[in-house]
C-alpha cells in the first residue's frame, strides 16, 4: 500500500526533473558557440533529467495501478 505522501512526492519530483532536465538542455544548445564540451554537457545531463522525470511518471502510473 502507496501512502498520499510518497504518490505527491513522485509527482513532485516528476515534474521538477522534467522541467530541470529541459532547462539544462536548452542552456546547453544555447552555450553551443561558447564552449562545446560544456554545452554537451550540459545537453547530457538535461537529457538523463527528463529520462528520469519520464521514469517517474511509468512509476506513478504502476503505483496507482495497486490501490
Amino acid at each position: 500500500m502507496t501512502s498520499d505522501k510518497t504518490i505527491e512526492l513522485i509527482e513532485k519530483w516528476t515534474w521538477i526533473l522534467i522541467y530541470a532536465g529541459l532547462f539544462a538542455i536548452i542552456v546547453g544548445i544555447a552555450s553551443m558557440s561558447a564552449s562545446p564540451s560544456t554545452a554537451w554537457t550540459l545537453v547530457a545531463v538535461g537529457a538523463v533529467l527528463a529520462v528520469a522525470g519520464v521514469v517517474l511518471i511509468w512509476v506513478r502510473s504502476k503505483l496507482d495501478a495497486r490501490r
